[in-house]
Parts: C-alpha cells; structure tokens; sequence
C-alpha cells in the first residue's frame, strides 16, 4: 500500500466515524458536524466552498476557479446514513470502520461516503498532480438524502444559476457483479402509502365477538392479497397504463449481464425461488418493470403465547417502484382507489401517502454518457454494461428538470455491500478504482464538444 494511499483511506475513515443519521434527531449534531467536516476537507484542497443552511441539514458547495470554454461537470453525493439498528447483528462497531477481508466495514461504507469520496479523493490527487482540472467541477453534497431529500429541491430552485451544468455524475449505485463495471441510464421511481384498517373502538374478546365483528387483521391480509394476482401481475386497475415498453436492445443487452440470473439472484438472497411478473427475466423485473410491495404489516398481540383478541385496528405500508412514463401522483391515486374498493365489509378505511418521487431516464449513448462508458472501461479495464437501476433517487430526476442536465450512474456498490443493512462494506479495490475512475472521467468528459 502507498503512502498515498494509505492517506486516502485514512481521510474515508474519518468521514465514516461520524454517525450522520439524518432520520434520528438525536444524532443531529453528527450530520452537522459531518458536514463541517466535508467543507474542511474540500477547502484544504483548494476549492471555494459554501455551506449553504437550510430548514434540515446544510447543503455543501465547492468549485474549482471556472474557466472560460470548458464543460462544467457537477457531482452529487450524500453524506448523511441510515439507522444502524438491529445493532448486535454488526460484527464490529458501524461507526468504528475496520478493514479486513479485503473490504471497508462502517455505516456508509458504501452508501454514500466510500462512493462520494472516491470523486473529493480522486479530484485532490489531480490537484496535487495537475494544479487544476480539465473541467469546470460543482461538488454538490447534501445531509438528507436518507430521508426523501426534502429541502434539495427547493436549493437547486433557488441556486440553478450558480449550479448551471453540461452533466452530472453521481456514485450512489450499484456494479452488477465483481469486476464488471456498470453505468446506469434509468432508475425507478416510488410512490409509497400506508393504509389503516379500523373496526371496533378497541380491541374485542375474540371468543365472545369473533363471527359477529370484521377482524381488521383479516381486512388487511385481504387487501395485501388483493395487490397482485396468482400469476404475480399487479391487479390495480390501470397500473400499468402508461408503462414504458422495454426496447429489443435492452433485452438483447440485459441477457448478456452477468450478476442477475436466476441463480445469482437466489445466491445473494437466499431465497428458495425466484418469482415475479410472468414473461420477463429478473434482469427485466429488477430494471424495467413496476412492482408492488409490502413493507410491513401489523395488528393486535405480538407477544408470547395466545391473546384471544380481535384487534381494532390494523396497519400495512406499502411502496410502489415505477418506470419511464409513469406518474407518482396518478399511482398513489389508483392505489388508494384499489384499497378503498377492496376493503371488505364491516371496517374502515384510510389511505396516507408517502414520500415519492418520479422515475428517471437518459440516453446512454449521448455525448456525454459514451465519455462515462470510455471512462469506466478504462479505469477498470473491461467494457462496462448498460442498466436501468431497481432502485429510487428522487432528486436525479428533480436535477434534470431542474438543472436541464443528465446524470452518469456510475456504480461502484457489489451486491452484497449490505447497504442500509448490518455490516455494510465496500471493496477496497472498488474505493480504490473508484479514485481512478474519478479522474479518468473528468479528462472524459472535458473532450465533449
């Protein structure tokens, strides 16, 4: 290991030790002193850097000294985390990283600190090396991101014109398989409810009300039930309207990437099957198609042993990732109506919405997004594949249409990083490609005409 190296590591384990966990009040200090810590480190490097305030957690901004005729690139990232709970399943300490095994172990070992400083790491060693960059370079890192990025729309509102860009590029995720680079030209977008299911005014003697009364726990297995058919297809009227189809190139190209046959998917899940909408691949069900979901559900007695109770209420929370063309607003509205319809006899129903966001999509083979692929394959030696993400980044699409600017989903994630999960981590060779990556890209990016 180099020296320089070994300093890089060592500023990626500073940055990990802060437990910035936007969703637990408690920890908010942590996320503000996370965020010091960033413009710390981006000003040592020489950058202008603002930390801009807002009602949640503080939105940093740094640049280099733009330059007359030279593309100005933005890259985005987060430096807040989630929840480490359940605590005893982390083999060592998720704000005390460790390396072994070849690998990073913290909370945001992956999601988003390792992927996020491989671009602050790789733009200080071009500093040191060069004295200025090929490009014109926004960093934009928020405190939110973990919790639906509230108050991001309204800066990049109130702040376009100083962020004015030609593209943006984002490490928030994921590679296919070990080895294989990846760059992503689509994600899902989400549209997430919960619904309460009420009967009686408390819960009842099942004994004695049981037969007479609706169960509320009963109602809402129904209404779960009542989401899909046998098959797996979704059963809300006009789900899926406004679907964008999948293109014969996408099929073609998805058959071909390794990291989501049948087997690799039942090898990273454990599951005993695999199962989903009939008539496309896991690949096309990951990437391309919408789903319906159950997050949790819950009623009456969760304690040892029998309660005969007839509970009084019953909840379920449920997300819905969706595709090119479909609406967020118009799902939520169909859903809501599937439930209502549903419901049986003998209980109320009430639908709350949730957090959403709208999908996102980008010509792969733009400009631009052939400079990202050129990039990929030469930092990491092999020809990079071409996906839509299974996941949801609200805010790229809220920068496209704000910014007018496409992002470059370049993924440095494997399949079992463990983001949001017990023992996250992140491949050593991956941070330390992802520095190469970084530098690589902007020399890339600077010869689009």
């Amino acid at each position: 290991m180099t020296e320089q190296f070994q300093k890089q590591l060592d500023d990626y384990f500073e940055f990990l030790r802060f437990p910035s966990i936007s969703t637990a009040s408690e920890h908010a200090g942590d996320v503000r002193a996370c965020g010091d810590w960033l413009v710390g480190k981006l000003g040592g490097m020489g950058m202008s850097v603002e930390l801009h305030e807002t009602p949640g957690y503080p939105v940093v901004v740094a640049r280099n000294a733009h330059r007359e005729g030279l593309n100005t690139v933005l890259i985005y990232g987060h430096y807040d985390v989630q929840p480490v709970d359940p605590l005893e399943l982390w083999d060592s300490g998720p704000f005390e990283p460790e390396l072994r095994d070849g690998r990073v172990w913290a909370r945001g070992a992956t999601d988003n600190k390792g992927q996020m400083m491989t671009h602050v790491l790789g733009v200080e060693q071009m500093l040191s090396e060069r004295g200025e960059l090929p490009v014109n370079l926004i960093f934009l890192f928020e405190g939110e991101e973990e919790i639906g990025s509230p108050n991001l729309v309204p800066f990049l509102e109130s702040h376009k014109e100083e962020l004015a860009c030609d593209i943006i590029a984002v490490s928030d995720t994921g590679m296919v398989a070990r080895g294989v680079p990846t760059m992503g030209y689509g994600l899902r977008g989400i549209a997430c409810c919960e619904v309460t299911v009420r009967g009686p005014k408390g819960d009842l003697h099942s004994g004695l009300y049981g037969g007479a009364v609706a169960n509320p726990a009963t109602a809402v297995a129904r209404l779960v039930a009542s989401l899909h058919d046998a098959d797996g297809n979704i059963a809300i009227d006009g789900f899926y309207d406004d679907v964008k189809p999948l293109e014969d190139w996408e099929r073609e190209m998805w058959a071909q990437v390794p990291g989501v046959t049948r087997e690799d998917i039942l090898d990273t899940t454990g599951s005993p099957d695999v199962f989903g909408e009939p008539g496309y691949s896991s690949a096309e069900r990951l990437w391309a198609r919408p789903t319906a979901e159950v997050n949790g559900i819950g009623a009456g007695y969760q304690g040892e042993g029998s309660k005969t109770v007839l509970p009084a209420e019953a909840m379920a929370k449920f997300s819905f990732r969706l595709v090119p063309n479909q609406d967020p607003k118009d799902i939520a509205e169909k859903v809501e109506a599937h439930l209502i319809k549903h419901a049986p006899a003998g209980v109320s129903v009430e639908v709350h919405a949730g957090h959403d966001g709208k999908p996102y999509y980008a010509d792969p083979n733009s400009a631009f997004g052939k400079a990202g692929q050129v990039a990929l394959e030469k930092a990491f030696g092999k020809k990079p594949v071409l996906i839509r993400e299974g996941g949801s980044i609200p805010i790229i699409k809220d920068m496209q249409d704000i910014l007018g600017a496409d992002s470059l989903l370049l993924g440095l994630a494997l399949p079992d990083c463990q983001i949001h999960a017990p023992n996250e981590n992140f491949y050593v060779e991956n941070f330390e490609g992802g520095i190469r990556m970084s530098q690589v890209l902007l020399d890339e990016l600077s010869k689009v005409e």
